[in-house]
């Protein structure tokens, strides 16, 4: 798995952003989505309403971390 970041899009509110993440943060995210039984813009949305002034792309890695770690 390549540790640089692969761009791709996602529509936040109805409007089109690109977000870089790795693809091991982008499986991930990937996977939480579908076990939250959302979309994977549905989740998107979720923590991009919960970001604050991080970008998007930081959030969601913070957001898959948090989650992994909940796990322990």
């Amino acid at each position: 798995m390549s540790g640089r970041p692969v761009k791709r899009s996602l529509t936040l509110h109805g409007h089109r952003t690109s977000v870089s993440l790795e693809e091991a943060f982008w499986s991930e995210f990937r996977r939480l989505a579908a076990k939250d039984g959302l979309a994977l813009n549905a989740l998107a949305e979720r923590i991009d309403e919960a970001r604050g002034d991080v970008g998007l792309a930081s959030a969601i890695r913070v957001h898959v971390l948090e989650r992994a770690l909940a796990r322990r």
